[in-house]
């Protein structure tokens, strides 16, 4: 496998069967969803190949059945370019899984295999900075005015703070051995990601008041997340729109192929 300072894990379960975006695609697993003739879980990898700064890869799933559909990530997993665990029953659960098989000399990065539009220039920045913030655990945010800018037509999951609106980016930094065991508090929190003020209600109710009055910022309420935990965590922000951009509905998968045409299609005149 390929050496670098961090270990990366990419949570890639198995979709709820009845959910619209597997019914209208077709698709076995939501990993292997393709974005402009590619399944979204090598463009993830090869970006993650393509970073200066990643290592190891391991898969938390798909099924195995999935991954024999895929050939080129089946071929990633047999010459050992990639690792590749039974997912868990969920999101927390595979993620702690993961973390436990991978050992404490490096730290991981995790992120997810609808990261659709993920580049090696984003995974070099997120991890670096993390690494020069001394933190725990890092997470990755965007500026949700830059993307409804960029891409206006995507619906997103905004966190309000006093200094600024946030997108989450599916990039988190386990970057000291004690950080390893947040995925046993993941497991409470896993099912909140799309109410913000249900994941701030755990911090106590002082802090629920004031991110409702507009109060709160941002290094507030991960400094109080921080104290409850007894860990230093710390957000990056990401410069790029494209790095708070996943595929999670049948609107997400037709904006990101527009977005991936547009990107690819050659200069006027070129």
């Amino acid at each position: 496998m390929k050496t670098g300072r961090f270990a990366s894990i990419v949570l890639a379960g198995e979709r709820n069967p009845d959910d619209p975006l597997v019914r209208e695609t077709g698709v076995r697993s939501k990993a292997a969803l393709e974005i402009d003739g590619k399944p979204m879980i090598i463009r993830v990898l090869n970006a993650l190949e393509a970073s200066t700064i990643v290592g190891t890869r391991l898969l938390s799933g798909p099924d195995w059945e999935s991954v024999s559909m895929l050939p080129e990530l089946r071929e990633l997993i047999d010459s050992n370019r990639a690792g590749w665990l039974e997912p868990g029953a969920s999101p927390s659960a595979s993620a702690h899984a993961a973390l436990q098989s991978i050992g404490t000399a490096y730290p991981v990065l995790l992120t997810t295999a609808d990261h659709a539009l993920l580049r090696a220039d984003i995974i070099d920045y997120f991890c670096t900075q993390a690494e020069r913030e001394g933190l725990d655990i890092a997470v990755g945010l965007a500026d949700y005015g830059l993307i409804h800018e960029t891409y206006p037509k995507l619906e997103k999951t905004v966190m309000h703070f006093r200094d600024g609106d946030y997108c989450g980016c599916n990039l988190f930094a386990f970057l000291t051995p004690q950080a390893r065991g947040i995925a046993d508090y993941w497991r409470r929190v896993e099912n909140r990601r799309k109410s913000p003020f249900r994941i701030i209600g755990i911090l106590g109710w002082f802090t629920v008041m004031r991110y409702l009055a507009g109060r709160l910022t941002l290094e507030d309420g991960l400094r109080r997340l921080s104290e409850r935990l007894k860990l230093k965590i710390g957000a990056v922000i990401l410069p790029w729109p494209e790095s708070a951009v996943d595929v999670d509905t049948i609107d997400d998968y037709r904006e990101v192929q527009e977005i991936i045409r547009i990107h690819s299609s050659p200069e006027p005149g070129g």
